[in-house]
């Protein structure tokens, strides 16, 4: 099943459509799509959703949690929590 060919009816089913849509190449000029825009660059959109987080936050991040990672693991090793296994035994 195709969604392309089968949409929804609105009552909780599927109804077929056929056939062509003549006019479906005018759904793709958006400018949004810069297909409508000199030269068809695309425009600046802002996301605001989205904050980049800096390489340098990331980096420190990263290695913070390594750190912690091998000072937990180094602490059960110390405090006998974990031990490691002794072959033959």
């Amino acid at each position: 099943m195709s969604l392309q060919l089968h949409r929804p009816d609105g009552k909780g089913g599927f109804e077929v459509r056929t056939g062509n849509d003549p006019a479906w190449r005018d759904g793709l000029r958006s400018s949004r799509w810069g297909a409508s825009l000199k030269g068809g660059k695309l425009p600046d959109l802002s996301n605001p959703e989205m904050n980049p987080t800096s390489a340098a936050r990331s980096v420190a991040f990263w290695v913070a949690l390594a750190v912690i990672t091998f000072a937990i693991v180094m602490a059960g090793y110390g405090l006998g929590i974990w031990h490691l296994a002794v072959p033959g035994a």
